[in-house]
């Protein structure tokens, strides 16, 4: 297989019992002129210029998933090429590969953006991440909806990231407290959970600051009642709309006195600063309380970011790449999709993937 590896496309059959590898040698014939007798070298033409496709696409797929439903690093793939496989490859072919496969898909990431940004509601997050040979931190932004997840590379935690991902985006924006995430000009719902855990640990700081149990209690006893109704009947504008009376109480009654202590009127100002964008969903069909489907994707990039701090740190081409693979396969465990599948489909459209497997 050495020998003349451009003649070679080295790549793996999937069959019932699994995979194995499959090497295809190709074998142009050969060409006399007729006018004065020379022969065409096409076998050498074919070694020379075939290089670039050495290996096949079920091969690019494996890398993919490897990478992101598996977790390995390169090295890791590269032993499990070589012992599974009796394929020999070297660590930056595995980089190559990788790289091939999400240039494949940059079109359905594309799309998957795209799509997000006509949506009725829209999760955002973010998260760190280390480069190589790089003492600073740079960014992964995370935007999704209950169908579709895209991870997005930053520099920087600069609000630009937002506001440029998301122009046009007219649906609800629902995030945590970070303010680059109000530079977006659409509705927005602040993430409740968020509060509730500030306020818990500040009530555990202060015990006995009964202005803020009376802040804690209010707000307990408002989001009984909107967990009940979506409980009974989801998340329905119809049936959420009645709370607004009780927002109403808990800003004209347990928020409008002047309050002593410092840590009650740090929430009295939070809470007046975000009046329009904490109970945002009882407006809106289908927008949930909470940031809970942005921190779930977020989980999946970090459980990998936790695999390479142990090995080295991504490289940013590296970032990139493995971003728009985890997108797709993120998006495609939303919906109930097999990622492998996808992968070997050589499809790049989700929505036509999906729909065939209905």
């Amino acid at each position: 297989m050495n020998a003349q590896h451009g003649n070679l496309v080295v790549d793996l059959k999937a069959s019932e019992g699994g995979l194995k590898r499959w090497v295809t040698r190709y074998k142009p014939k050969q060409y006399r002129c007729r006018r004065c007798g020379s022969t065409l070298d096409l076998d050498g033409y074919v070694a020379r210029c075939g290089r670039s496709f050495k290996y096949g696409w079920t091969l690019h797929g494996w890398v993919a998933y490897a990478t992101v439903a598996l977790r390995l690093t390169n090295e890791a793939t590269v032993d499990a090429f070589g012992d599974l496989f009796g394929i020999p490859v070297r660590s930056a072919v595995v980089s190559l590969l990788r790289h091939q496969a999400a240039a494949h898909y940059r079109v359905t990431y594309e799309a998957l953006l795209s799509s997000l940004r006509a949506g009725r509601v829209v999760h955002a997050d973010e998260t760190w991440a280390r480069l190589k040979r790089s003492a600073k931190r740079v960014y992964v932004w995370v935007f999704a909806n209950p169908e579709t997840v895209v991870y997005l590379y930053s520099p920087t935690r600069e609000a630009d990231n937002v506001r440029d991902t998301l122009a046009g985006f007219q649906g609800v924006l629902v995030s945590d407290f970070y303010a680059a995430y109000d530079c977006v000009d659409c509705p927005q719902q602040k993430c409740l959970v968020h509060l509730v855990r500030d306020l818990n640990d500040d009530l555990l700081k202060n015990p006995f600051d009964e202005e803020l149990k009376q802040i804690a209690r209010s707000l307990a006893s408002l989001m009984q009642g909107v967990v009940e109704t979506i409980d009974r009947y989801g998340l329905k504008r119809h049936h959420l709309h009645k709370h607004k009376a009780d927002v109403n109480r808990l800003y004209g009654q347990t928020l409008a006195p002047a309050f002593g202590s410092a840590v009650a009127r740090h929430y009295q100002h939070r809470f007046l600063k975000y009046r329009t964008k904490l109970f945002t969903f009882l407006d809106h069909d289908g927008v949930p309380w909470n940031n809970n489907n942005a921190e779930n994707a977020v989980k999946r990039f970090v459980t990998r970011r936790k695999v390479m701090r142990g090995t080295g740190a991504f490289t940013e081409q590296g970032l990139r790449d493995c971003l728009v693979l985890l997108s797709i396969y993120q998006t495609l465990r939303y919906r109930g999709a097999n990622f492998w599948e996808f992968l070997r489909s050589g499809e790049t459209d989700i929505e036509a993937f999906t729909t065939k497997r209905r």
